[in-house]
């Protein structure tokens, strides 16, 4: 996540997004797909004489459209993202080794 200033900006709480921000995304995206839909029905009209099979898929896809959109439309807010670990590893030590001990009689 960026600010307008360039500088990064850090998400550190478990807050969801806006209400206002997740109605109008979700518009967007319902406003997007429906246009989509628009621009298929209309080919399909337009290509109906010229090449069928590409105008019964533009056709299809008008039809199944709508049910996408809305179930996209009404999914849901997103889920709330989970708090940041507050657990901080301790780092891993090698374990000392216990000192060489030489017999007395060796060190002549």
């Amino acid at each position: 996540m960026t600010k307008r200033g360039g500088t990064e900006v850090f998400r550190i709480t478990g807050a969801r997004q806006g209400l206002a921000d997740d109605v109008r995304g979700r518009q967007r995206r319902y406003v997007i797909s429906m246009t989509v839909r628009t621009l298929s029905v209309i080919a399909a009209a337009v290509l109906w004489n010229i090449e069928r099979h590409v105008a019964f898929v533009a056709l299809a896809l008008g039809i199944l459209l709508p049910y996408v959109a809305v179930v996209i439309a009404n999914a849901g807010r997103e889920s709330a993202p989970s708090l940041p670990s507050t657990f901080v590893p301790t780092p891993a030590r090698p374990a000392i080794e216990a000192p060489n001990l030489k017999k007395s009689s060796d060190q002549s």
